[in-house]
């Protein structure tokens, strides 16, 4: 797999997945050699993702469970941008063909997106790449495009999502300093308000009861501060959690 920011959404899913993968496994299903597969980790790492890795005969690479991803960022590989025609799948399976100019494809939380400028709307839309089918390149290239304001892709995404129906942000009280938070979240840019035995954690937009199963499994204590959306979750799945300890 020669292009790099494709091997390394490659590489993102199948880490995300729930088990440990070898450093010969993951270079099997990418096509490269383990040596590349140690380098595409650091970069994740460097990128803020928390990628565990065991040693010995059976080791292998897991990101750590419960934290929340930062958005990542991978940039086309072309310099004149090439548009491209899909089929989108909105709620309720309603369809539409799209002609857009890709910008970046981002991850946040449990998903991917695509930030394209939509030719037909002329304007500027965000795509869950798990609704995309039937794409085709179309070979026509045209110049780069600016996101309005001059925002980075990562902002851009944080504001379509915060903006989106059903989406929320919460706010988490970590209730360790922030030099041990920063070793159990994504990024230490998360993390604000340090004092000497808390820092507060502001999530990634997303639904309600997806952030309640993430905030659930932190490592450390915590205190869901808000939304209110999110603590009912919260405490819904503790109350399944404790009947199905008494249960018979």
């Amino acid at each position: 797999m020669r292009d790099p920011s494709g091997r390394l959404l490659r590489l993102l899913s199948l880490l995300q997945s729930p088990r440990e993968w070898t450093g010969v496994e993951l270079a099997e299903r990418l096509g490269v050699s383990p040596r590349t597969i140690r380098r595409d980790v650091d970069r994740l790492r460097a990128l803020g993702y928390p990628v565990d890795a065991t040693q010995g005969n059976v080791g292998g690479y897991r990101l750590t469970a419960g934290a929340a991803m930062p958005p990542l960022v991978l940039a086309s590989s072309s310099v004149a941008q090439e548009k491209i025609r899909f089929t989108y799948r909105r709620p309720g399976d309603a369809s539409s063909k799209r002609l857009v100019e890709p910008h970046q494809l981002v991850a946040a939380g449990r998903r991917w997106y695509l930030i394209a400028f939509d030719n037909d709307r002329d304007d500027w839309r965000t795509f869950r790449a798990d609704r995309l089918a039937d794409i085709h390149r179309t070979g026509v290239r045209v110049p780069r495009r600016d996101l309005p304001g001059g925002v980075d892709a990562a902002d851009w995404l944080t504001r379509s999502l915060t903006a989106a129906s059903g989406s929320v942000r919460a706010h988490v009280r970590l209730h360790v300093p922030l030099a041990s938070a920063a070793s159990r979240v994504p990024r230490e840019t998360a993390c604000s308000k340090p004092s000497t035995t808390t820092c507060l954690l502001t999530t990634y937009p997303d639904s309600p009861s997806y952030l309640a199963r993430a905030i659930a499994l932190l490592p450390v204590g915590y205190t869901v501060l808000d939304p209110a959306e999110v603590i009912a979750q919260l405490r819904a799945l503790t109350d399944r959690a404790t009947r199905a300890l008494h249960s018979p």
